[in-house]
Formats: structure tokens, sequence, C-alpha cells
């Protein structure tokens, strides 16, 4: 009986959650295209207003990363760190390339336009979306 009351609980509380890609459809999209390859951004770079979500994600795994064995320590710091970036943007703590940062510079704040739920989906959508794909 408590096995069917609490899989009757998560099971709610998943139709409740965010969706990562509802919110960067929402509050991402205007700016980071989803997938591009590496050869087709360069290419179009100038008409790009910010970089690829693929891109993005590739340069955080790359940056954000522990001597711990366990890949959910850097899963966790890299949602933890998207979290933060998306309200509080700085120069100091981009990891984008010179000649991004050169191009886009900083992405405005969403402080004030996202809560917690979507940040902490659009963080995890973030991570997981791109488990296997390059840039």
């Amino acid at each position: 009986m408590k096995k069917i009351l609490l899989s009757s609980l998560l099971l709610s509380l998943s139709l409740f959650a965010t969706d990562g890609y509802k919110v960067y459809e929402n509050k991402c999209k205007a700016c980071h295209v989803e997938v591009m390859s590496k050869e087709h951004a360069l290419k179009h770079f100038k008409e790009l207003v910010a970089p690829p979500m693929v891109e993005v994600s590739q340069r955080l795994k790359e940056n954000i990363k522990t001597t711990d064995e366990e890949e959910d320590v850097d899963r966790y710091l890299f949602i933890l760190f998207v979290k933060d970036y998306i309200v509080n943007p700085n120069l100091d703590n981009s990891m984008c390339n010179t000649g991004a940062i050169e191009t886009f510079g900083t992405m405005p704040s969403l402080k004030g336009q996202i809560n917690e739920d979507e940040k902490q989906a659009v963080a995890e959508w973030l991570y997981d979306r791109y488990e296997d794909t390059k840039f």
C-alpha cells in the first residue's frame, strides 16, 4: 500500500514539474539556437544573436569538472552555475571563448523573468539535452 501511495505521489509531482525545453522555448530561444553544427555556426556567425545552446552546454561541461569520478557531481555543479548565471551574468564568470564574448557580450539577466522551478528545469535540460552531442 505504501508503495502505491508513494508511486502515485511521485507521478502526480512529475505531472506538475516544469519542462526545461518549454522554458528554453519561452526564455532562451529568441537568442540561442538549440542545435547547430560548428561549421554552420562559423559560416553564419554574423547572423547569430548568441552562441548556440549546444555550444553553451559543451563549453560549460568542459569547464565545470571535478576530480570526483561521480558524474552527478559535475551535473550538480553545472546546474548550480547555470541557475546563477542566467540571473547574474557577468564577464568574470563567462565561459565563452574570446570571439564569442567580443561578438555577443554577456547575456542580459533574466532576473525577475524566471522563477526557481524554471531555472532548475532549463539548467537540467541544458545538461541532459546535449549529453552525447558535440558542437
